[in-house]
This record gives structure tokens, C-alpha cells and sequence, in this order.
């Protein structure tokens, strides 16, 4: 009975999804944002079904968003790297633990993400996905709230002292969400400063502040300078430093934030007992340096059921070059990074220039940000590529326009020519008088 009613609604909202592609997304990037490796792991019974239901909900969007604006070519795409690393652990052998189907079904996991990329996007569903993956991390917080008050979850967490925004684990994925959403507002400010659109990018960087997440929060930071630096903003920058200098002072008042509290431990640098993970991932490497063990091996390197595993709550690697590196070895890796700084490169050229340079130091942050969180892997990366393929399709959009306005050159869309004089005389019509 629980099976059909829940098989019944997906059904529903698959179709949705694919007659009406603009509130499948809509649903699609809330849902993503509320964090529901939490609420919807008590119907699935397991993370790992809920992320994949998560990510068919997606294809679903991908393919109304397909039928109604068609397919596109994109050569660079990233996921051309999972299919490599996906064949190559055929050729070389899975690890031990790693079933053929395990590994399909992370194939279409790890390339979904990036799959937007090959769609032609109406402008419609663009900004639908830029607007709604700004305000899909307030539309969290009001859900946990409306949890909390009903008594079905926390509101927020503590954690050494600290307040953490976000209850049961949920903490480090509202921030990321939220740097997704500060990331779409801080492009949107460099387009065309707007009051409404400031705000937004400020409400998105007070919920990554009380979420605590420290890798969040220096990348929004560096965005936020880099936006100021890059309109001039003298004034700005100078308050900026001056309420830096501020909470400095007044630290002892701000412990209650998880960053002020560590920052006074001692353990702002503390890496959460990720080097007890890490080991297990570079023997991995060690083992078959070259092509590494095929994709999806990365959730099998440390058992589940291990004991490291269950006092640590998860067998994530939370180090997406060390989990790559198992996957696919240095071929595999390597061929995915240049693969995303082609696809950056080439999709950010079309936009103004400092458009261009803050779309590429989003990808900076997110390879830095890599290096000590789960970015592909997670729901996170689903929202941030989803965002990537539209800003480029909408730059690609944008250059297709001005190349065909009047006042671009004549080619590819010439003008219409001027009427040639014929070559022979024009004859003279008789007079009425005549």
C-alpha cells in the first residue's frame, strides 16, 4: 500500500515534469534545496534511492525541457568523461565490490548533472532556473521551520556550543545551496545592479553564515569581493572591512556562530576527520593509478558497513579529485578538469567581460571547494551545473542576437542588398499630354 502510494505521485509528477517542463524544474530545484536525503529517506529506507529519485526527476525535466526546445551539440560537455572512465573500468576490471549495475546506475548519476548542456533552453525556463535557485534556499529554511514548529524536525543544530542553521545533517547542504544561490545573484548584480537582487545575494550569505559551513563561506566571500572589485565599489569594500573589524572585536558576542566558535578553538582549519577517510582512497589510486577501478567505485572503496564508516555517519570520500582519482584513475581526472575548463571557458566567452571573469572564478571556487566537500556527488552538484548550462546558454543566446541586430556585421546574417541599377536605360513613359 505505502509502495503504491508513493509510486502513484512520482508518476504524477514525472509527467509534470515532461508536459510542463518550467514547474517540473521549479519543483525539481525546491526539493533539491530542502535537503531531502533527510525527509524522503523515510519513505525510500535508503540516502542512496533518494538521491536517485532525485536525479530521475531531473532526466524527467531534462527530457520535457528537450521536446519542447530540441537538442544541441556540446563538445566539450564533462560528461564525455564519465562515459570514458565508465568504459575504461570495463576494459581494466571494476573493483571487487562494484557491480556492473552499481556502476551504470552511477554513469547516470555522475553525467546527469551536466546533461542541461545539450538542450536547447527557451528563455523562459532560464530565468524560471536562475530565480528559482535563488530562492530555493529561503523556501528551505521556511520548510524546516514549518518541521520545526510541528515537531517533526529541528530547526537548527548545535554543535560544540555553536548554532548550526539546519537540523539532522542538513547544515552543510543548505549552504551549499545557498552559495549556488549567492553565485546566480552575484551574476545577476554584475549584469545590472538591482536593490531586490542584493538583497537576495545578502539573505544568501547571512543562511550560509549560520549554517556554519566554513568551505561556503569563504567562497562567498570571494565572490562577494570580487563583484565589489570588479563595479569599483570603493565605498563597499571600505564597509566591508570596517564590519570585518567589527565582529573582530566583538567576537566574544559572536561565538555563537559556528565560524567565530572555532575560529576561538582553535579548529577553523579542522578537517572533520576527513583524514581518516582519505587513506582508504589513495591506496585505491595506488592500486591502478592509470585508469582506476570504474565509475561508482568511490562508494565502495570504504565499505558501508564498515565501523570507520558508521562512527563517521557516511563512506563519502569528501574529496572530489581523491574520488575521481579512484574512478578513473589520472586518465580519468585529468580528462575531466580539462574538460570542465574547455566547457567554462568556451560557454563563458560570449558574456561581458566581467561576467566572463566572475563565471570563471566560480569554477575556480568550486575546484577549490572540491579539494574537502563531496561537489559532484552531491545534490549540490545538480543545482550548480543545472545553473552553469543555462548562463551559458543564455550567453549563447545573447551572442546569436547581436550577431543577427543591424548592427553587426552583414555575416552570418547579411543584410538584404541594395538594388542594382539595370544596365540598360529605363524607358521613358509617354506624357499625358501626348
Amino acid at each position: 500500500m505505502l509502495q503504491f502510494l508513493v509510486v502513484i505521485p512520482a508518476l504524477l509528477l514525472a509527467g509534470l515534469a515532461v508536459a510542463w517542463p518550467r514547474a517540473g524544474l521549479v519543483l525539481w530545484v525546491l526539493a533539491l534545496a530542502t535537503g531531502p536525503d533527510n525527509w524522503l529517506s523515510g519513505i525510500t529506507g535508503d540516502p542512496e534511492t533518494t538521491a536517485g529519485l532525485l536525479k530521475a526527476y531531473g532526466l524527467a525535466v531534462l527530457a520535457g525541457a528537450a521536446l519542447r526546445g530540441g537538442l544541441k551539440a556540446d563538445r566539450w560537455n564533462p560528461a564525455f568523461a564519465f562515459l570514458f572512465m565508465f568504459c575504461t573500468g570495463l576494459l581494466h576490471g571494476l573493483h571487487p565490490g562494484l557491480s556492473l549495475q552499481a556502476s551504470v546506475r552511477s554513469l547516470v548519476g555522475s553525467a546527469a548533472p551536466f546533461l542541461f548542456g545539450f538542450v536547447h533552453q527557451p528563455e523562459k525556463f532560464r530565468r524560471t532556473a536562475i530565480i528559482a535557485l535563488i530562492w530555493a534556499p529561503v523556501f528551505a529554511v521556511g520548510g524546516a521551520a514549518v518541521l520545526a514548529l510541528s515537531g517533526l524536525d529541528q530547526f537548527y543544530v548545535l554543535e560544540q556550543g555553536a548554532l548550526r542553521l539546519g537540523g539532522n545533517g542538513q547544515p552543510p547542504f543548505l549552504g551549499g545551496f545557498a552559495l549556488i544561490g549567492l553565485y546566480a545573484a552575484v551574476l545577476e548584480l554584475a549584469d545590472q545592479p538591482r536593490l531586490g537582487m542584493a538583497a537576495m545575494a545578502g539573505v544568501n550569505f547571512i543562511i550560509i553564515l549560520l549554517t556554519g559551513a566554513r568551505s561556503p563561506l569563504a567562497m562567498a566571500v570571494m565572490m562577494m569581493l570580487a563583484l565589489l572589485l570588479l563595479q569599483k565599489r570603493l565605498m563597499a569594500l571600505a564597509a566591508a572591512g570596517a564590519l570585518a573589524s567589527l565582529a573582530l572585536l566583538g567576537s566574544g558576542l559572536l561565538g555563537f556562530l559556528r565560524a567565530v566558535d572555532l575560529t576561538q578553538l582553535g579548529e577553523a582549519t579542522d578537517l572533520s576527520h576527513r583524514t581518516l577517510v582519505w587513506p582508504f582512497f589513495v591506496q585505491a589510486m595506488q592500486q591502478s593509478p592509470w585508469l582506476g577501478w570504474g565509475v561508482g567505485a568511490g562508494k565502495v572503496i570504504l565499505p558501508i558497513t564498515s565501523q570507520l564508516s558508521a562512527m563517521l555517519g557516511t563512506n563519502a570520500a569528501h574529496d572530489e579529485y581523491l574520488r575521481i582519482g579512484s574512478e578513473g584513475g589520472f586518465v580519468g581526472l585529468f580528462l575531466l578538469i580539462l574538460l570542465l575548463a574547455l566547457w567554462v571557458t568556451r560557454g563563458s566567452r560570449p558574456l561581458p567581460r566581467g561576467q566572463a571573469w566572475l563565471m570563471r572564478l566560480t569554477f575556480l571556487a568550486f575546484a577549490i571547494q572540491s579539494i574537502t566537500d563531496n561537489t559532484l556527488i552531491a545534490s549540490t552538484g545538480s543545482a550548480f551545473f543545472l545553473w552553469a548550462s543555462v548562463i551559458f546558454a543564455d550567453a549563447e543566446n545573447r551572442s546569436k542576437r547581436a550577431a543577427c541586430s543591424p548592427a553587426a556585421p552583414p555575416w552570418p546574417c547579411p543584410s538584404p542588398s541594395p538594388p542594382q541599377t539595370p544596365p540598360w536605360p529605363k524607358p521613358r513613359l509617354p506624357s499625358p499630354s501626348s
